[in-house]
């Protein structure tokens, strides 16, 4: 399996944290959050990565030499000259998934018990374009789903703003994301479409009404977003005390 871990961000939430460093350098428990999720996705099966960088570009990839990339498969995707967001991160690295087959999206500061392999399996088994964990948590924003688990539309519940591309009569489920994905390549020559810089949930949207875009349900998974300093604090007080994910350092 192949990952692009999405890790360009400007981590406006982590400040005073990233004034000095970028989001993935954040340090949780003794380690930083991208050599935690290295390690821990090439403990689950994930044989070569791609990491893309924008702030603070040179130190993730000084970083990365220093520790000869933890003796793993990591290739670069440069995003210096314009941060392009979700959707552009990924079809900027569109060159790197080449070999056909389904692959992992995963935000650098999600720390989760979440096997991937098994968001993977299921991917494959219903044959969907994109596989997406979620969960009933708190959120400002939303997934809505439908019969099956299908992504039917999206919610921002501090706006109110809705958005439902695919019609339904039924109550739809909202569902928070977890930044965990599983997508088929498939999806690329969809992506033209949008332009160098978008958001990957537009994409999803725009194309849920044609394509099976569905969710996985990580409802009994540990999952921390560690994206500000007091979740980096407490996603570090479990790695210290021994009690980080399953598959984790």
């Amino acid at each position: 399996m192949k990952a692009l871990i999405l890790a360009a961000g400007l981590g406006t939430r982590l400040k005073p944290i990233t004034d000095s460093l970028p989001k993935a350098l954040a340090t949780v428990g003794s380690t930083t959050l991208l050599e935690y999720n290295l390690k821990r996705l090439s403990a689950q099966g994930v044989t070569e990565f791609i990491v893309n960088v924008h702030y603070k570009a040179d130190m993730v990839e000084d970083f990365l030499r220093q520790h000869k990339n933890f003796g793993l498969s990591v290739a670069i995707s440069d995003e210096r000259k314009l941060l392009l967001d979700t959707g552009g991160g990924l079809k900027h690295a569109a060159w790197f998934f080449d070999d056909g087959k389904p692959f992992l999206i995963y935000n650098v500061d999600v720390i989760t018990s979440l096997d991937v392999r098994k968001v993977y399996a299921q991917h494959v088994q219903i044959g969907a374009l994109a596989t997406l964990a979620v969960s009933c948590r708190s959120a400002t924003r939303y997934f809505l789903f439908g019969a099956g688990r299908r992504l039917y539309g999206w919610r921002n519940a501090k706006t109110g703003e809705e958005r439902r591309p695919v019609a339904s009569t039924e109550n739809l489920i909202p569902l928070a994301f977890g930044g965990v994905h599983v997508v088929s390549p498939e999806i690329f020559p969809h992506l033209d479409a949008f332009g160098d810089k978008f958001s990957i949930v537009d994409a999803y949207l725009a194309l849920a009404p044609k394509y099976p875009i569905v969710g996985y349900d990580m409802q009994e998974e540990q999952w921390l977003d560690a994206g500000t300093p007091e979740m980096l604090k407490a996603a570090s007080a479990l790695v210290a005390a021994g009690a980080a994910p399953s598959g984790a350092l």
